[in-house]
């Protein structure tokens, strides 16, 4: 085979991961789009030919400047070493200023609840075109009590799933988008070509008469229903890393044509046969030839369920990433599947489907749902057009350049967010509650991490190295391990936190060998055996940064450790030594001089980490000799009081 020929085989495979990875989510939007659209204005009865230009010239122009414009020409610019998403945006610029922690922590949290929202909407939507079905409607009837069941269900398998990777149905995804997109396409185009007037919603002309016409019932709360045509945009962005930025360019064009023919599609049968149908349908389903529902339903059905998949993915990473950045407690992770970056955090997926259940219950219909859907999302964008002017001046784009050009998308965001929000009371508040409520646990871990680090100051090894020297000679204390591993989150040089040299040398004098200081750092990629390692010059002291593994006999074979040789062991010629490590927990203590509120940050901190996983299982050691000890968070020094003895 060429090189050529090999370039255009990995193109092509390229191209059919971005379908089944990146556009799960705005590729299930033409299920519920138009109907949300129509339902505000009181069914198909209540449209004419202006509004239905102005419906589909928002949608248009919508998907155009946000999803085409503003995320696939400018935010694919804004890659983290590869990676995007808000995390890695923040990443990339949170040097620049300190308030940029809080658009990163209020997008990351509204992402996270729209990793709920997005299964409870797409399959629920996808499984209510049974009803369209008369086979099904004469077996089950009309009841929405058996949609929620069979949504239910569906979603509780999706979740189950997660455990066990996606390699295998993963590689199905991307044909299955592609045909999906392809139906999306024809099957619109069939209707459109019944009336090619539609096309005049190119035009922005129609988009702003359907805005100020007193024919629009909701006025400028329409576009609250316009918007969810471009809510996986931000998925879009979030996935760069695992497909790339060409991959995603090049296969949108295809995609958005699909995406526009289907809602042109949709338009052109509503103004025609539509008119003719009473009471609320979806014209998704319905403008279908009846032959082809089920086939439809069940295509519709995959596509929600790859875009739940995705969302879900997405969530893992997103949290992932919170983590690395200390904007979440650790959480128990493995790597189930042999793709870079595919992770499983069994905590966030379990709660994941339990908001997801609830909502499906809780809303009953997915026109209920809708009203949730876009507010969290759009809150997102918004704090990503704020992240990227950032970015744009991080790259010496002139402030006016930079800030007409996000004050643009800034602008059009806060129309849409206030359009969203006018649903609150119609169940946007749901995704408000858990928004904030993801977002309160990101605001008390990086805020006690930051009170942590102003009052517990690190101290040098090197400071205390005669110190541990002599412990490690001194025979009349016993030994307490060949080699102790002191875990620690923070080190910087020979800088360790205070907390690991207390516990050595005033809580319980350790006498080892070899005392090493570790501190993990977190890489999206499950096998690397990095590290990198300092000796301060003696044979005792070991600092190491740890990428997921380091080796001993490394340092033995170049002389920098001495060889530990074992006199009982069932391996032959052993000479690695035995080890304990010891992790440490904190308690508040001596914390009287912290503000109220700086006491309760703490206090809260402390309450979530004891939900979160172990350190132990979080550093893979269930298996190993470990010491947990519980010292002071030393805050400040207790002053010495002046007490003298009473003379009897």
């Amino acid at each position: 085979m060429s090189k050529q020929a090999q370039f255009n085989k990995h193109r092509v495979a390229g191209l059919l991961v971005a379908m089944g990875v990146v556009y799960g989510d705005i590729g299930t939007s033409p299920l519920y789009v138009m109907k949300a659209i129509i339902t505000g204005q009181g069914g198909m009865q209540a449209v004419d030919e202006k509004f239905m230009l102005g419906a589909v010239s928002l949608v248009f122009w919508t998907m155009t400047l946000l999803t085409t414009v503003k995320y696939v020409l400018i935010a694919l610019n804004a890659d983290n070493r590869g990676e995007g998403g808000i995390f890695s945006l923040f990443a990339l610029v949170r040097h620049r200023a300190r308030w940029l922690v809080i658009p990163a922590m209020i997008g990351g949290a509204a992402l996270l609840a729209d990793g709920a929202l997005t299964p409870a909407v797409t399959v629920t939507t996808a499984i209510e075109g049974l009803r369209d079905v008369p086979a099904y409607v004469q077996l089950f009837g009309a009841s929405q009590n058996t949609i929620i069941l069979i949504t239910l269900g569906i979603i509780t398998l999706l979740f189950m799933l997660q455990r066990f990777g996606t390699n295998t149905i993963g590689k199905l995804f991307g044909p299955i988008m592609l045909g999906w997109f392809t139906f999306l396409g024809v099957s619109g185009f069939v209707n459109l070509v019944q009336d090619w007037t539609i096309l005049r919603a190119l035009n922005p002309y129609y988009a702003w008469l359907l805005l100020i016409s007193p024919a629009n019932k909701v006025g400028i709360l329409i576009l609250g229903s316009v918007f969810l045509a471009t809510t996986g945009a931000e998925a879009l962005y979030s996935d760069l890393g695992h497909v790339g930025k060409t991959n995603i360019r090049l296969s949108w064009p295809y995609v958005k044509a699909c995406l526009l023919l289907s809602y042109f599609g949709q338009a052109a049968w509503i103004l025609g046969p539509g008119q003719a149908i009473q009471g609320h349908v979806n014209p998704f389903f319905a403008m279908l030839p009846a032959s082809l529902t089920m086939a439809a339903v069940i295509f519709a059905t995959l596509a929600a369920i790859i875009a739940s998949q995705s969302l879900i993915s997405g969530s893992f990473t997103l949290v992932s990433e919170a983590i690395r950045l200390k904007l979440f407690p650790r959480l128990l992770t493995t790597y189930p599947g042999k793709a870079v970056g595919q992770m499983y955090l069994p905590v966030v997926n379990w709660g994941l489907w339990g908001v997801t259940s609830m909502l499906v219950i809780f809303f009953q219909t997915s026109e209920r749902m809708e009203a949730a859907y876009g507010l969290a999302i759009t809150l997102t964008m918004l704090m990503t057009t704020t992240l990227i002017y950032a970015f744009l001046r991080q790259k010496r784009l002139p402030l006016i350049g930079a800030g007409l050009l996000t004050g643009f998308f800034a602008t059009i965001e806060v129309i849409f967010l206030i359009a969203s929000a006018a649903k609150f009371w119609h169940g946007g508040y749901v995704a408000v509650g858990l928004a904030l409520l993801i977002f309160l646990v990101m605001a008390v871990w990086y805020r006690g991490e930051q009170i942590v680090r102003q009052h517990n100051h690190p101290l040098s090894l090197r400071q205390y190295q005669d110190q541990l020297a002599k412990l490690r000679n001194d025979q009349t204390v016993d030994k307490f391990q060949t080699n102790v591993v002191f875990l620690t989150s923070r080190m910087d040089g020979d800088q360790v936190e205070r907390k690991v040299l207390y516990s050595i040398l005033d809580k319980w004098p350790k006498r080892a060998d070899v005392y090493w200081f570790v501190n993990v750092t977190i890489t999206d990629e499950p096998y690397t055996a990095e590290y990198t390692v300092d000796t301060l010059a003696t044979d005792y002291l070991v600092t190491v940064k740890l990428y997921l593994g380091f080796r001993v006999r490394d340092l033995m074979a170049t002389g920098r450790l001495a060889a530990q040789k074992q006199t009982y062991s069932v391996t032959s010629g052993r000479d690695v030594g035995d080890f304990r490590f010891v992790i440490i927990e904190e308690k508040l203590e001596n914390g009287s001089r912290l503000s109220r509120l700086d006491r309760l940050v703490i206090e809260t901190k402390l309450m979530i980490k004891k939900y979160a996983t172990t350190p132990a299982k979080w550093f893979g050691l269930e298996f190993s000799e470990v010491t947990l000890e519980t010292v002071p968070i030393l805050f400040n020094e207790i002053p010495a009081l002046p007490i003298t003895e009473r003379q009897r």
